[in-house]
């Protein structure tokens, strides 16, 4: 439930993305006053993370009289989350003192200086032991210091309508073993039932990593080709399962299988999936992650009594069922201190406050997040409080991670703009891998290996 008591809140402060220049907001200099910028959703019923929030920031103000907490929630789409974050970081007048960081953008963020170690801070602290180490190293730069402690993190695999499946005479304990099985599926529900639209997978530039992350990587690492060579520390250039993963999305929209190309293009469209194609059964099977369902529970903002019989889930298979059968990707979000705002020792209290057990598994529950404090994991209350939470727990041991290096998210760029250019049809699968080849090569500066 979200708390009646009265917040320090700067609802006021909502951010829209045209928004995103000319910033005004920062901190008020108030040393008893930790202020906190976190991204809100751009649909307004959307609120999980807003109400967790409250909800800590209630206890954090109680538990520490005087002390006041002030959130600013940004709203706008992912992208522009992340400009923003960074152009406040960039001045002391306008950095908050505490911010939601994607895991993907610490190193850059880092590079560039926005943001303050945490060690002196961690080795005083008991419960960093309870961290998993590769939850560890999210945070962690190439100096060897931390920079970000994590929250949880999320794999992701195939949602699939089982009322849909049934109509189109698919089996509701579907499994498929290849990419094929994927899009033969797709195929018979648009023949069987086609007034839904048969599958998702996230494209384009509007919605950015979703793109990048969950819906080509997803492809990628399924095959026998990855974006980064670990061996040769270079970026891979010219790989075939470059080829064949832009080929798939092809498959997907050339073929009318997935959205209209508007929809899928759309910044909305992460929302639309959760909290409208599914629940209202307009969308057959998304390529998703592991959280989707925060939105359908009790604390979520569109609860769905019945999400956990209609919904199944697969684990998304390796191109041709070669091992380890199934594949995911894993990242999170994690919570730092800018550099240059002036309140390091309260933001660091408010850090414990959010990360303390007890609060690590409220969050893990409201927001549908796999457990990275070891404790938590293994806490019944969390294993038991939402149906496939096992599922998706168990495809840590076949997910993968992007690389955590400074350049990535340029990269991640790359790849978006490549699949919108296949999915409008303005290049085809092989045009779409050369321009990308062409941008990494740009990017870093010929640091490439050729597949």
């Amino acid at each position: 439930m979200r708390p009646t008591a009265p917040l320090t809140l700067a609802l006021s402060a909502v951010l829209t993305a045209g928004a995103l220049t000319g910033c005004s907001i920062g901190p008020d200099d108030d040393p008893n006053t930790v202020e906190i910028a976190f991204p809100k959703d751009i649909d307004n019923n959307v609120t999980v993370r807003d109400d967790y929030l409250e909800f800590v920031a209630k206890q954090f103000e109680e538990e520490n009289p005087g002390k006041k907490v002030k959130l600013v929630p940004i709203q706008a789409p992912q992208n522009d989350y992340y400009t923003k974050i960074q152009i406040m970081m960039r001045s002391p007048n306008t950095a908050p003192d505490l911010v939601y960081e994607d895991t993907f953008l610490l190193q850059s963020d880092i590079e560039s200086d926005y943001l303050q170690p945490l060690d002196e801070y961690l080795g005083k602290w008991d419960d960093w032991d309870r961290f998993e180490d590769n939850a560890k190293r999210a945070g962690l730069a190439e100096d060897g210091k931390t920079y970000g402690v994590p929250d949880g993190t999320d794999t992701r695999g195939l949602w699939f309508n089982k009322k849909i499946f049934k109509k189109a005479g698919l089996p509701t304990d579907w499994a498929p073993k290849t990419w094929d099985d994927v899009l033969d599926a797709a195929r018979t529900i648009k023949k069987k039932v086609p007034d839904v639209t048969p599958f998702n997978i996230f494209t384009g530039k509007a919605v950015g990593e979703a793109a990048a992350m969950q819906g080509f990587e997803m492809l990628l690492y399924g095959t026998q080709d990855q974006l980064y060579d670990e061996k040769s520390k270079k970026w891979v250039v010219g790989s075939k399962g470059f080829r064949d993963s832009l080929e798939f999305v092809d498959t997907v929209f050339s073929e009318k299988l997935g959205p209209d190309v508007s929809d899928a293009l759309s910044p909305d469209m992460q929302t639309q999936v959760m909290t409208d194609h599914l629940p209202q059964e307009k969308l057959a099977i998304a390529l998703d992650g592991s959280w989707i369902n925060q939105q359908w529970i009790k604390t979520g903002g569109s609860p769905w009594p019945e999400w956990n019989d209609t919904m199944g889930v697969a684990p998304m298979p390796t191109q041709d069922g070669g091992e380890p059968g199934s594949t995911s990707m894993s990242g999170g979000w994690a919570w730092s201190i800018p550099r240059k705002s002036g309140n390091h020792d309260l933001s660091w209290k408010m850090i414990e406050t959010l990360q303390r057990r007890e609060n690590a598994r409220e969050w893990c529950v409201r927001g549908s997040q796999i457990a990275v404090r070891e404790d938590v994991a293994a806490d019944p209350a969390y294993l038991n409080a939402i149906p496939r939470t096992k599922f998706f727990t168990d495809l840590v041991d076949v997910t993968h991670y992007r690389p955590a290096l400074p350049v990535y998210p340029r990269v991640s760029e790359a790849i978006t703009v490549a699949m919108e250019k296949v999915t409008t049809g303005d290049a085809s699968p092989e045009q779409g891998a050369r321009s990308y080849d062409e941008q990494v090569r740009s990017i870093t500066e010929g640091e490439v290996v050729e597949r």
